[in-house]
């Protein structure tokens, strides 16, 4: 069981355009601290496309922009700052990206633009946010033995393979062996979408 947080750690409230990060339990330096404490207790993410943070200042939308300065991303609503998290920190970016879209701060398509990661990372990861709130980005996930290619998993697997992703990322996403997956799709129990081609 992971450790219940100090008697220092109280819930605060950042009064923000439409509610971000509103009554998350942060530290005593909520845009400094707040990544550290939950990284403390987070499980290792698989990493199939990172998000991608430039140098500067980038918009997500009209109001809402990010930046990074020395391997540190912070969030604005119009110059004030929202959110900070370490570069590196992918569960600390999902959680906050899926807040955005979850509060209608900004849209899936606007995530996935400013930093170039997949539609259907930026899906789950809204999911999760709807299902499990912040703590949800942060809490060890329950282990489990290699994926089987169950009609429930092959069911799963072939939307987000028709979503455009490769089958080694889908494997990866589903805890399933490469190998097996490729098996799969080449026995025909899973399809790659066919490209359309221009007939001449």
């Amino acid at each position: 069981m992971g450790r219940e947080p100090s008697a220092a750690v109280q819930p605060i409230r950042l009064w923000l355009r439409r509610g971000f990060c509103e009554d998350t339990e942060l530290g005593e330096a909520p845009l400094r601290r707040a990544s550290n404490w939950f990284t403390e207790r987070a499980e290792p993410m698989p990493q199939i496309q990172l998000p991608i943070f430039p140098e500067g200042v980038t918009d997500i939308t009209a109001l809402l922009a990010f930046s990074k300065q020395d391997g540190r991303v912070t969030y604005f609503n119009g110059t004030m700052p929202v959110f900070v998290h370490d570069e590196a920190d992918r569960a600390s970016f999902q959680m906050i990206t899926a807040q955005f879209c979850v509060n209608g701060n900004a849209k899936q398509a606007d995530i996935v633009r400013a930093f170039g990661v997949t539609k259907i990372s930026v899906k789950r990861a809204v999911k999760r946010y709807r299902e499990e709130g912040p703590r949800g980005f942060y809490t060890p996930r329950k282990r489990r033995g290699p994926a089987v290619l169950t009609p429930a998993v092959l069911a799963e697997a072939q939307p987000l393979l028709d979503e455009g992703l490769e089958p080694a990322e889908v494997a990866d996403l589903l805890g399933i062996k490469r190998n097996t997956f490729s098996k799969a799709v080449r026995a025909g129990r899973l399809h790659k979408p066919v490209k359309k081609t221009h007939s001449s």
